[in-house]
């Protein structure tokens, strides 16, 4: 992938949850399991993503809405809301997948505690070919191994708006 496409991917990355602004927090903050109805309401967020982001005309947010779209997708066709399988989703879109789930499972939520780096890249792998795209999951895999947690976790770090300046 091209330098350019990769810092697409970063910029944009991140506001593939952007629709969940238009979930009720008392739902996102829930501390137990969700009920059928309020997981319907949560799959939601992926197209109110889509609706804030995909009505422009710039490249920048074209490629988010694709990516808040489809990193609900899975690599089996058994994910939300097109089942799209394989290459049929987003490369973008995959790659956030990975990435998205990595952080959310490393971390505590109010409905579960965090899982340790090492556990958590066994789940990704568990999951590669099902979930994940094995190829995604693999260069995943290889960042981790060559930059251990806290590279991967600056890697992730917001994008700085002065450095964008120039």
């Amino acid at each position: 992938m091209d330098a350019r496409h990769v810092d697409l991917i970063r910029r944009t990355g991140p506001l593939h949850d952007v629709g969940k602004i238009g979930i009720q927090d008392s739902i996102l903050r829930k501390p137990g399991r969700l009920t059928d109805e309020e997981f319907t309401l949560i799959q939601a967020h992926i197209l109110i993503g889509e609706q804030i982001l995909g009505s422009s005309r710039h490249e920048v947010l074209k490629v988010a809405a694709k990516i808040a779209r489809a990193h609900h997708e899975k690599w089996d066709g058994s994910g939300y809301p097109d089942a799209l399988s394989g290459d049929r989703i987003p490369i973008e879109a995959r790659i956030v997948a990975v990435a998205d789930v990595f952080d959310v499972i490393t971390h505590a939520r109010p409905y579960k505690g965090a899982m340790p780096p090492d556990e958590a890249m066994a789940e990704l792998n568990r999951c590669s070919g099902s979930h994940f795209d094995p190829t995604v999951v693999r260069a995943f895999e290889a960042m981790y191994a060559r930059e251990g947690i806290d590279g991967i976790h600056a890697m992730a770090d917001p994008i700085h708006p002065l450095a964008d300046l120039n």
